[in-house]
């Protein structure tokens, strides 16, 4: 690693040390690929760390300060792990290890979804955003599904207009092509039948939990508060405060690095100083 001055989103040893060895194969593979085989000497570490710095601020990859490799070849690098999966790979990697922490089995068998609509920046092509007519949203529409430890094991990013059935069904799928010993779920009252009946075809038993009628404002709802609580956390990280990305492949990306970044921390018991009080 570099020996300039680091910033609080930088990778420690230990964290970098979970996440090196996909990133090493991936550059690998890549240069086994390449005529000349010549190795690339850019280091990974200070790619992943510059990705980190734009995900917790939420600068315009342009932006980066210039300690950190140049910003086309950060970008470039990014944009190669989305469309690979990396970051999704090393997120489900990680859940897997974060479970082992909290003597959990690597996989999980109970999920939790839910959904959350952001507004989107004036880049964002106007094909790819909605209305969500119930919350008054332009913009677009993140779907997660966790375990029972709120842990995010599938994502998917839409138009704010596409129904949460739509979204459920999708993310149901994906979760238990992942996880085939999902057996149970849990979800808010924005998913319906298509939802439940997608999850039996699965072998899912979907359960709409409802909020408690006799209380009224905010109150903790069973299940429900592990998904909301992982949203909350996504929003720690600037980037993802409103969404900014052109794809929304790059919004569902940024979500997982986001998680990789909260996983890792979780996984070695440290935490970076909030940004609150550092200027």
């Amino acid at each position: 690693m570099s020996k300039r001055k680091a910033y609080p989103s930088d990778l420690s040893d230990a964290r970098w040390a979970l996440i090196e060895p996909t990133l090493s194969a991936w550059r690998q593979a890549r240069l086994d690929r390449r005529p000349t085989g010549q190795p690339a000497t850019v280091e990974l570490r200070e790619i992943f760390n510059a990705i980190l710095y734009v995900n917790r601020t939420g600068i315009a990859w342009k932006y980066l300060p210039h300690d950190f490799p140049s910003h086309n070849t950060v970008y470039a690098y990014y944009a190669a792990w989305r469309d690979e999966g990396i970051f999704a790979k090393i997120g489900y990697d990680l859940a897997g290890l974060a479970r082992v922490k909290e003597g959990r089995k690597p996989d999980p068998t109970a999920a939790v979804l839910d959904t959350q609509s952001v507004k989107t920046s004036t880049n964002v092509p106007v094909t790819s955003q909605g209305v969500d007519a119930g919350k008054k949203i332009v913009g677009r529409k993140r779907g997660i599904i966790t375990d029972a430890l709120g842990i995010i094991i599938a994502v998917i990013v839409t138009a704010a207009s596409l129904s949460d059935n739509a979204i459920g069904t999708h993310l149901l799928s994906e979760a238990k092509n992942a996880y085939p010993t999902i057996t149970k779920a849990w979800a808010d009252t924005g998913f319906k039948n298509a939802v439940i009946e997608h999850g039996a075809t699965l072998g899912i038993d979907v359960e709409v939990v409802s909020r408690n009628a006799e209380k009224r404002g905010f109150h903790v709802v069973k299940r429900r508060w592990v998904v909301e609580r992982s949203l909350g956390w996504l929003m720690l990280h600037r980037r993802l405060a409103r969404d900014y990305e052109t794809l929304p492949a790059s919004s569902e990306a940024m979500i997982h690095i986001a998680s990789i970044d909260n996983l890792a921390k979780r996984i070695t018991d440290e935490t970076t100083p909030t940004w609150r009080g550092t200027y």
